[in-house]
């Protein structure tokens, strides 16, 4: 592992164990980015009104490919919190109608849903996942329960923040679509962690980010729309759209990727991104789970606390793991700051989890030292 490790620009000495958080770029990944700034550079006018349409096209085609979907029904955004606050306000809700999420979602989306939903008058409401997570039925069951003739909206995640669970999608994508429900999902951990076919998952909105565990440049994300709606969803940036000179015959397109001048190089190493990840990322991810499961031991030997879900179904290369509540706040900064260990330990629903992330560069030996830190701490 030491020897993929050269392949990033870690620090020598840490022990890097929350890919999730921001994920981590791999150079060959960001000398393909950084050439193309120097591209854009060379000649700007040139490069960005003819060079860069076809460029972004052939993003978009490795990546719908990569997805399971069609290149015209993919846009590229900057991180996943842009691209569902621009679904969010298109939304054209009453305030009789609501949304429904689930108590695992991250906490700048809930924020977001929160913020618009007050200012029209539309109720957010929350479906509790009970712990521990042991089936599909019981998860189905949990947000189906909390279905009415008012939700319009569903939003949940593929992968969840908090909990670093697995969300089954498929059967309440599809229970959410008989009833003409709008369903949206936060992808963002989801792209290069597990199998992803959004055709088979239904969805009508799909958002994930391509800097996390696809090792992507930070600011590469991308915000899939089924054709259905994209007469609908407009930019929250309005430039020249089919005035100017995107070449793409589609309005949809045209408008969003051109919102002004911006360096849109990150978008354009794409392809590279899934290059790295046939090549090196992939035939690493049985391993990267399998260290996951092993250290559900560990932790229940450490902290004497129960996991929060059973099996290897709704697991993938994170698990959160809840800690007694009268661990030292400042735990984690003390990780970092004695023994050079970055893990995120943080409070959710009234209680503390710790997150291990596990990828490629990861192995045995960096589990070790954090459970023999955590040890020698407690």
């Amino acid at each position: 592992m030491k020897t993929i490790k050269k392949h990033f620009y870690f620090e020598e000495d840490i022990t890097y164990l929350n890919h999730g958080s921001f994920g981590a770029c791999p150079k060959v990944i960001f000398e393909d980015y950084q050439n193309w700034q120097i591209k854009l550079e060379n000649q700007p006018v040139q490069f960005l009104t003819n060079e860069l349409y076809d460029a972004l096209r052939k993003s978009r085609e490795s990546l719908s490919a990569f997805l399971g979907c069609d290149h015209d029904e993919i846009l590229f955004f900057q991180n996943p919190t842009t691209a569902i606050s621009n679904i969010i306000y298109n939304l054209d809700l009453k305030p009789v109608d609501e949304v429904l999420m689930t108590d695992h979602e991250y906490g700048a989306l809930v924020r977001a849903w929160t913020v618009w939903g007050r200012k029209n008058n539309v109720m957010i409401k929350n479906a509790k996942i009970n712990l521990p997570l042991e089936s599909k039925d019981k998860f189905f069951d949990d947000i189906s329960k909390k279905i009415s003739s008012k939700t319009k909206v569903l939003f949940l995640s593929h992968i969840t923040s908090p909990t670093g669970l697995v969300f089954p999608l498929e059967e309440i994508v599809d229970f959410a679509r008989q009833k003409q429900i709008l369903t949206i999902v936060d992808g963002a951990h989801a792209p290069g962690h597990i199998d992803l076919n959004l055709s088979k998952i239904g969805c009508d909105f799909y958002t994930g980010a391509l800097h996390k565990w696809m090792c992507g440049p930070k600011g590469t994300s991308f915000l899939f729309v089924k054709k259905e709606h994209q007469k609908w969803i407009r930019p929250l940036i309005y430039s020249w759209g089919k005035n100017g000179d995107d070449p793409e015959s589609s309005e949809f397109l045209q408008d969003f990727q051109w919102q002004g001048t911006r360096d849109m190089s990150a978008f354009l190493t794409v392809p590279k991104i899934i290059e790295f990840f046939y090549r090196e990322v992939e035939g690493s991810q049985t391993n990267s789970k399998k260290l996951i499961q092993d250290s559900i031991k560990q932790f229940q030997s450490i902290f004497q606390t129960d996991p929060i879900s059973y099996g290897n179904q709704f697991l993938g290369q994170m698990i959160s793991y809840p800690i007694p509540k009268n661990i030292n706040k400042n735990l984690k900064m003390e990780l970092w700051k004695k023994h050079k260990i970055e893990v995120p330990i943080f409070e959710w629903n009234k209680e503390k989890l710790i997150r291990l992330s596990i990828h490629l560069y990861n192995d045995q030996k960096d589990i070790d030292s954090l459970m023999n830190a955590l040890q020698s701490m407690i």
